[in-house]
C-alpha cells in the first residue's frame, strides 16, 4: 500500500471553534481519511506503549506556537514519512492498533453511521452476490460473509481476496487495488460516489500449484472455473485456435477439472492484466499492456513493422523497485503547498539484471502503477512463504479473542526489507533477489526462445530470494 499525505486543509473547529490544520491521508492516490495532528500523536503514543519507543520511527514534535506555512508543509512531509514507515514495518503495519485507527478515521471522515446494509460483491464472471454487513465491517468480515453466502469452507477463505475495480464501458474490470485490513469495504466503494466502482472476489494467490487445494471443494472449483472462463473470454489468457477448440469441447462436457488442467498450461493463466499504458522498454514511450503472474511482469508490445512481442521480467531478477508520483504544476509554474495541483502521474520503476554485469532501470507509466507494485510484493510474499515451508492456508488472519492475529508460521515470514533510494527523490525501494538471469523477448504464439540466454554467466548475488529457493 502506498500511503501519502499530499495536502493539508484549514478547517473550522466544531461549534465555531478555532480553525485547525487537517491532514488528508491518501491510500494509493485516493482519499482515505482526514485527521488532525493530535489524532496522529495519539496513535503514536498508543503504539509506543505497546511496542516501545525504539521500534517506532521519529514523530514530528509539538510546537508551542502556531505554525508558519513553511512549518505546516514540513510537518506534512514528516507525518507522511512516519505513516509510510509504520505501514511498511511488518509488526507495526499489521497491528490492530494501527489498522483500527485508520478504519475509524475512514468512517468518521466519510460520515457513515454504523448500520446494517446490503453490499454487492461480484464474481469474476459478473455474477452478483448480495451480503448483509455492517458499514463498519472490515475487509475480513466482508470476505467471510461472502464465503458463507457461497458456502466456501473456512480453510479456503485465505485463497481468495476482495478487489476494488472500476467497470469500464465494455464490461471489463480495471483493477484499482486489493482491499486491505485497514479499510471498510462498504465505505471504500461508496465514498467514490460512482456506479463504475465495484468489489470483486478473485483468487489471491499466484502459484497454480495451489489450485489443487481449491479444486478439492465444489464451491472452490466453481469459483476457479468461472474466473478462468472469464479470463479467457477477456483475452487475458493467451489461447491458440486449437486450444480454444479443446477448451470449448471441455466446457460443453462440463468437465471443469479437465478444463482447468488444460488452462494451467496456457500462457498468462492466473495473471492479472492492467490497462494499456506506456513503458521505456525496449524504447522510450513504447505502448504496452502489462500483466502480472507466475512471479513475473509481462509486457506485451508491438514494435514498428513487427508482430506482437512480449518481454518477461522475473521478480527474482529485480534488484529493487519503486513507485514515484509527480504532479504537473499549474500554468504559471508555481504551486503553493496543497493547492493548485494537477493530475498525479504514477510510475513503477524496477532495476533489472539484463545480463550478468548489466543492471537497467525499466519504467512503466500507468495510473495502476501502485497496483502493479502491490502485485510484485504479493508475489514475493508468496515466494517467501513457500521458501519457509509454510502454506497460504495459514496466511489468512483469524480472530482470536476478538482481535486479528497472524498465525505463527506467517509471523516468521517477513516482507523483504525496504531500502533507501540513492536518487534525489529518496523513494522507498524493495530489495528482492539473490541469483538473477536475463529478460526474454519473444513472439507470442511462437515457440519460446530466450534471446538473452547467452548473456547469463553464473550468479549475481543480492540479499533476498535466490533462484535456488524457488
Amino acid at each position: 500500500m502506498h500511503f501519502s499525505i499530499p495536502e493539508t486543509e484549514s478547517r473550522s473547529g466544531d461549534s465555531g471553534g478555532s480553525a485547525y490544520v487537517a491532514y488528508n491521508i491518501h491510500v494509493n492516490g485516493v482519499l482515505h481519511c482526514r485527521v488532525r495532528y493530535s489524532q496522529l500523536l495519539g496513535l503514536h503514543e498508543q503504539l509506543r506503549k505497546e511496542y516501545g519507543a525504539n521500534v517506532l520511527p521519529a514523530f514530528p514534535p509539538k510546537k508551542l506556537f502556531s505554525l508558519t506555512p513553511a512549518e505546516v508543509e514540513q510537518r506534512r512531509e514528516q507525518l507522511e514519512k512516519y505513516m509510510q514507515a509504520v505501514r511498511q514495518d511488518p509488526l507495526l503495519g499489521s497491528s490492530e492498533t494501527f489498522n483500527s485507527f485508520l478504519r475509524r478515521a475512514q468512517q468518521e471522515t466519510q460520515q457513515v453511521p454504523t448500520e446494517e446494509v446490503s453490499l454487492e460483491v461480484l464474481l469474476s464472471n459478473g455474477q452478483k452476490v448480495l451480503v448483509n454487513v455492517l458499514t463498519s465491517d472490515q475487509t475480513e468480515d466482508v470476505l467471510e460473509a461472502v464465503a458463507a453466502k457461497l458456502d466456501l469452507p473456512d480453510d479456503l477463505i485465505g485463497y481468495f481476496s476482495l478487489f476494488l475495480v472500476r467497470e469500464k464501458e465494455d464490461g471489463a474490470f480495471s483493477f484499482v487495488r486489493k482491499l486491505q485490513e485497514f479499510e471498510l469495504p462498504y465505505v471504500s466503494v461508496t465514498s467514490l460516489r460512482s456506479q463504475e466502482y465495484k468489489i470483486v472476489l478473485r483468487k489471491s494467490y499466484w502459484d497454480s500449484a495451489y489450485d489443487d487445494d481449491v479444486m478439492e471443494n465444489r464451491v472452490g472449483l466453481n469459483l476457479l472455473y468461472a474466473q478462468t472462463v472469464s479470463d479467457i473470454e477477456r483475452g487475458w489468457i493467451l489461447v491458440t485456435k486449437e486450444q480454444h477448440q479443446q477448451l470449448k469441447s471441455l466446457q460443453e462436457k462440463v468437465s471443469k477439472k479437465e478444463f482447468l488442467r488444460l488452462a494451467q498450461t496456457l500462457r498468462h493463466y492466473g495473471y492479472l492484466r492492467f490497462d494499456a499504458c506506456v513503458a521505456d522498454f525496449p524504447e522510450k514511450d513504447c505502448p504496452v499492456v502489462v500483466s502480472a503472474g507466475n512471479s513475473e511482469l509481462s509486457l506485451q508490445l508491438r514494435l514498428p513493422g513487427q508482430q506482437l512481442r512480449e518481454g518477461s521480467f522475473r521478480v527474482t531478477r529485480m534488484r529493487c523497485w519503486r513507485v514515484t508520483s509527480s504532479v504537473p504544476l499549474p500554468s504559471g509554474g508555481t504551486s503553493s503547498p496543497g493547492r493548485g495541483r494537477g493530475e498525479v502521474r504514477l510510475e513503477l520503476a524496477f532495476e533489472y539484471l539484463m545480463s550478468k554485469d548489466r543492471l537497467q532501470w525499466v519504467t512503466i507509466t500507468s495510473p495502476q502503477a501502485i497496483m502493479m507494485s502491490i502485485c510484485l510484493q504479493s508475489m514475493v510474499d508468496e515466494l517467501m512463504v513457500k521458501k519457509s515451508g509454510g502454506s497460504i492456508r495459514k496466511m489468512l488472519r483469524r480472530r482470536v479473542g476478538g482481535t486479528l492475529r497472524r498465525s505463527d508460521s506467517q509471523q516468521a515470514v517477513k516482507s523483504p526489507p525496504l531500502l533507501e533510494s540513492p536518487d534525489a527523490s529518496r523513494e522507498s525501494m524493495v530489495k528482492l533477489s539473490s541469483k538473477l538471469s536475463a529478460v526474454s523477448l519473444r513472439g507470442i504464439g511462437s515457440p519460446s526462445t530466450d534471446a538473452s540466454a547467452s548473456d547469463v554467466h553464473g550468479n549475481f548475488a543480492f540479499e533476498g530470494i535466490g533462484d535456488e529457493d524457488l
